[in-house]
Order: structure tokens, then C-alpha cells, then sequence
């Protein structure tokens, strides 16, 4: 298990409500709505190839909290962005997706019922389900026996209690084959306004057992003891993409996310598998989902005088490629100091260190190349694919 944050400023697609989605939600997807939808569809295809090839073609997906699916003036949501993705591979004959969606709302249902169906007659095994995702669960993992299974639980407020998400990583799904993945929303506005009144005359009771309920027990509490405080809210994401790692063995990885550069996060995106490679391409995807976001910031800017963060907050990406790679060329040095070889993918969070999911799969390989200049290991950083990459040790006199 590892827990690693990252860093990324983005938000939700709009403000979506808990009782469904309504307002302008869905009228056109929001600025921030770019790194969710690019991280979809930067990973989720990538998913597929790496079980798919293995199970037959077979794979099955869950969206737990589905909205509507696609914007009123025709941009994808995240439905739309997934059901786009299986379409092409059935086109292709790669992978044959069973997507299942759920969302409670019966407005949004209708319009999700809609859009499913429109994939439905193209031949892909799309299913719409009006109701509480708990209800679904049975189906889905019935569905999944014997094949990979892809978890996003995307909520607005607290989401799956922690027993049940236990229940199906660590008990039903708890094998390493047929793999089972997750990305799921822990919402750090609802952590923030619960532990903000938890120890206040104020605070309700019942609330805080519902965050109980989602954190699996009291201790998120211990970080609000002393009242609310800036980085308790962190502090107890951590714990808690921590914990779940731990009691599902799997590597957690969690993504803060946030409406504008420096701003507290409004959720974290908590991704969970048992895949070294798994790890890896999600670290990839993230690096480059988050420079679309920053170039959609950047365009933004330029359409909005009013709108100025960007060009005043944007990491130069040439500057932080030029710090990891020595970085991690020191990192790979400290993997072989006992003296055997080994993959890039078998580390993966050893070998990105700080830098996992702040810079793309490439840097790995100039990061080799670069120990070999300075005499680290023999082995010359060639080869495809990246992750495959092996590292020797140096040859001793």
C-alpha cells in the first residue's frame, strides 16, 4: 500500500447537487470540468488495453453518481466521455464494455436514460439504473465475475460508507486477477463544514456519525479536537486514502482538487488499484490531464481580462522536467543500491518520488539516461515501453 498526494488545480463539473443535478449544471460544462474529463479519458482507455487483452475482451464499468451525462450545448460529460471511449473499442473490436450508470435524481435520469440508450443502439452494452448505487452493486459485481471492474464513484456530499467499499475490494473483489480499480470523490467541503462544527454546541450529531460511516470510524474527529485548523481537512484525507489502502491492499493515490490555483481543495479524487503498471498510467494520465487543464486555464485568460491566475501561478513544465530528472535519476540510484536490476514499473512511486503524476512517463527514461552519464548504471534508457525499461546496477571494478 502507498499513499502519495498529488497537486492539481481543478474542480467539478458545475455544482452538481446532492438530490441531482439541477440549475445550470448541465447548460455547458465549466472551465475546471476540463482535467476530470481529460483524466477519464486519458486513463480509462488504458484500463481496457491493459486487462482487457488479458480477459477475453471483457470488461465492466460503474458510474455510481451519473447525472445526466452530456451538456445541453453538446460537450461530453463524464458518461458521455466513457461511453464515447467504448464505442470506439467495440469499433475496433479491442474490448467489449459493460457500463453501468446510476443516478437518483429522476430528471437527470431521464436525460442519462436517453443518452445510454443513444449508445445502446450502436451496440454497446450500456445500462441505466434510477436509484441509490448501493442497489446496483449485487448486479454489477455479478456482471464483473471473472473480468476486470472499473469503480467511479463521483459523488456531491459523503459517499459509500467505508465497510462497503471494504466489503467489495478486500472481500468480494480482493483478488489481483480479474483486477479491480477505483476512483472515487472524497469531498474535503463536506470534511471542512462537519469537523468545522463537530466539536461546536451547534454540531449535529447525526452528521458527524454519517462521516463516521464514510472515514470507517471516529478518528477523523482527533484532527478537529482542537477546532478547525487550515490543514486539518488534509490531514484527515490522508489518513483516510491511507487507511483505505491498508484495509483493501491496495496503492491509493490521492488527487486534491480544487475550483482555481490556490484554493483549498473542494474534493479529493482518491484512485485505488493493485497494478504496479496501474499505478504508473495513472500517474501518466495525470501529468498530462493536468496540463490540458492548464491550457484551458490559460485560454481562458485570454477570452477574460477579469480572469488572471494563470500566467501569475502556472508551473513551467520545461522547469519541472529539469528538476525530476536528476531527482529521479538519484531515486533509481538509491533502488539499486543493493545491487539488482529491476523494472521501472516495479517502483513506480519510488522511482516519481515527489514528482509521481507531475510529469509524464517520459521523464522515467531521460532520468536513466541521465544516471548514465554520471556513471549510475549501465543501461542506456532505450527501449519501449517505458515502464517496461530495464535498470542495472553499475559494474563494479
Amino acid at each position: 500500500m502507498i499513499e502519495h498526494r498529488l497537486t492539481c488545480a481543478t474542480g467539478r463539473e458545475g455544482g452538481r447537487m446532492s438530490n441531482g443535478t439541477s440549475g445550470e449544471y448541465w447548460h455547458a460544462p465549466a472551465l475546471p470540468s476540463v482535467f476530470k474529463h481529460s483524466l477519464l479519458s486519458r486513463y480509462i482507455p488504458k484500463f481496457g488495453g491493459m486487462t482487457g487483452s488479458k480477459s477475453g475482451g471483457e470488461v465492466v464499468y460503474l458510474d455510481g453518481y451519473a447525472g445526466e451525462g452530456r451538456y445541453e450545448n453538446g460537450e461530453s460529460g463524464s458518461v458521455d466521455t466513457v461511453l464515447r471511449i467504448a464505442a470506439d473499442h467495440q469499433a475496433r473490436a479491442a474490448v467489449r464494455w459493460t457500463c453501468f450508470f446510476a443516478e437518483r435524481s429522476a430528471s437527470s435520469f431521464a436525460r442519462l436514460e436517453a443518452l445510454v440508450g443513444e449508445y445502446r443502439s450502436r451496440g454497446v452494452d450500456a445500462r441505466a439504473f434510477h436509484g441509490d448505487v448501493l442497489g446496483l452493486l449485487d448486479e454489477v459485481l455479478k456482471t464483473a465475475t471473472g473480468r476486470p471492474l472499473f469503480l467511479f464513484l463521483d459523488p456531491c456530499g459523503l459517499g459509500l460508507p467505508f465497510t462497503t467499499l471494504v466489503d467489495v475490494l478486500a472481500r468480494r473483489r480482493k483478488e489481483t486477477w480479474p483486477p479491480t480499480e477505483l476512483l472515487l470523490n472524497f469531498s474535503m467541503v463536506a470534511v471542512r463544514r462537519i469537523g468545522g462544527n463537530s466539536t461546536s454546541d451547534k454540531g449535529n450529531e447525526r452528521t458527524n456519525e454519517r462521516l463516521d460511516e464514510v472515514c470507517g470510524g471516529r478518528w477523523w474527529r482527533e484532527h478537529f479536537a482542537a477546532g478547525y485548523s487550515r490543514d486539518a481537512d488534509d490531514r484527515v484525507a490522508a489518513e483516510y486514502c491511507e487507511r483505505l489502502g491498508a484495509a483493501t491492499g491496495m496503492h491509493t493515490v490521492s488527487v486534491p482538487v480544487t475550483k482555481a490555483p490556490g484554493q483549498k481543495a473542494v474534493y479529493n479524487l482518491v484512485f485505488g488499484t493493485r497494478s504496479n503498471h496501474g499505478l504508473w498510467a495513472f500517474g501518466d494520465a495525470h501529468s498530462r490531464a493536468r496540463d490540458s487543464w492548464w491550457e484551458g486555464l490559460e485560454l481562458r485568460e485570454e477570452e477574460d481580462a477579469l480572469f488572471s491566475t494563470s500566467s501569475l501561478q502556472r508551473p513551467d513544465p520545461t522547469e519541472i522536467h529539469q528538476q525530476a530528472i536528476p531527482a529521479m535519476a538519484e531515486n533509481i540510484a538509491e533502488l539499486l543500491r543493493p545491487g539488482r536490476p529491476f523494472k521501472l514499473v516495479e517502483h513506480t512511486a519510488a522511482v516519481f518520488g515527489e514528482f509521481y503524476g507531475q510529469v509524464p512517463e517520459t521523464v522515467a527514461r531521460k532520468a536513466v539516461k541521465h544516471l548514465r552519464t554520471a556513471g549510475g548504471t549501465p543501461s542506456d534508457g532505450t527501449g519501449s515501453p517505458v515502464h517496461n525499461l530495464r535498470v542495472l546496477p553499475p559494474i563494479r571494478p
